[in-house]
């Protein structure tokens, strides 16, 4: 039995990840905020600590005693980019601190994300010998979270794992996906390049997540790491990767639509709906999901990635196919009336 932190205790990967380690026996503690949504962990009776990734000092205590800490906390929205890479760079900079600092300091498992390497092509799986090159300041504030944690891996055994899209029951960001095809049978495609996209189950993250504690990789110190090596980096997906038509299709299939609408919009028409969010978000002065970095993300060439290192390395698996999880996701929503 492992002691474990999971930071962003509250989001839905960490739900997942707590049932996983659950299962397993472990002893599992939860870093929340005084603001954080923790009815769903209630149920699950698992220990929660106050804390923010961004309050050095209040991950002192959490992070004390543990065998594992993962990093799950980051921010995929902000109205200045100053914001994101306050939580996303510094905030993981500090976690990586408060673990060095421990007298035995404990395994860092680090999830970052497919924005941080950046795009692929239709054509080619990105792979984790690939120079990293982020196109949104998203994704480079993830990358510069990847670079603080690695000036700790001389003390702190370190693994980065950097998921695509993620989904499953509890998540909110591919719901508008769900609702869209569910209720009027339509699927939106941005340009009509082929566009393809890996997709990973957060039940398969968690236990992707756990096998990367148990066998993963390390990182290396800054200057030790040839950068063609990429030493202790993962991309953990299904091995499927639909082009995103096709996955509204799927999507159709799982909540018994037998015919959906792809409507293929111009990508010059997502960037004028990007700019009326954007001015939104700052009328309003609260971020939006659609301003022009997602828009940037939107209209790139396409975002898969080769979970093979994984598979050959840490024996990670997907429990069911990409069809049957997109099934059990909608299966969710409608028991929780969300669709």
């Amino acid at each position: 039995m492992a002691k474990a932190l999971i930071t962003g205790g509250s989001g839905f990967i960490a739900y997942h990840l707590v049932r996983a380690l659950q299962a397993r026996g472990d002893e599992v503690t939860c870093l929340v905020r005084r603001t954080s949504f923790v009815a769903r962990l209630e149920q699950l009776g698992v220990a929660r600590t106050l804390g923010d990734v961004t309050d050095p000092e209040s991950l002192k205590a959490a992070v004390a005693g543990k065998a594992v800490v993962y990093h799950l906390a980051g921010l995929i929205k902000g109205l200045r980019a100053r914001d994101m890479y306050r939580v996303n760079e510094e905030g993981t900079a500090n976690v990586a601190r408060a673990c060095s600092e421990q007298p035995e300091p404990p395994l860092l498992v680090h999830v970052s994300s497919l924005a941080a390497a950046g795009p692929s092509t239709a054509q080619r799986l990105r792979v984790e010998t690939d120079p990293p090159a982020p196109v949104s300041v998203y994704g480079r504030s993830k990358r510069a979270g990847e670079v603080a944690v690695q000036r700790y891996a001389e003390r702190v055994p370190i693994t980065v794992i950097r998921p695509p899209i993620v989904l499953g029951e509890g998540d909110r960001i591919s719901l508008p996906l769900f609702q869209s095809v569910a209720r009027w049978g339509i699927h939106v495609v941005p340009g009509c390049a082929c566009r393809r996209f890996s997709v990973v189950h957060a039940g398969d993250l968690a236990e992707g997540l756990i096998l990367a504690a148990q066998r993963g990789e390390r990182l290396l110190p800054p200057g030790d790491d040839e950068p063609s090596r990429r030493r202790g980096f993962y991309f953990l997906g299904d091995d499927e990767h639909p082009e995103y038509g096709e996955l509204g299709r799927m999507v159709g299939e799982a909540v018994g639509r037998r015919r959906v609408r792809v409507i293929r919009i111009p990508v010059p028409l997502v960037w004028a709906v990007a700019s009326g969010v954007q001015l939104a978000a700052h009328l309003l002065r609260r971020p939006l999901l659609l301003g022009f970095d997602k828009a940037r993300e939107i209209c790139a060439p396409s975002w898969t990635c080769s979970p093979r290192k994984a598979m050959d390395q840490l024996g990670f698996r997907v429990a069911a196919p990409l069809a049957e999880r997109l099934r059990q996701t909608a299966a969710w929503y409608r028991s929780e009336g969300w669709l």
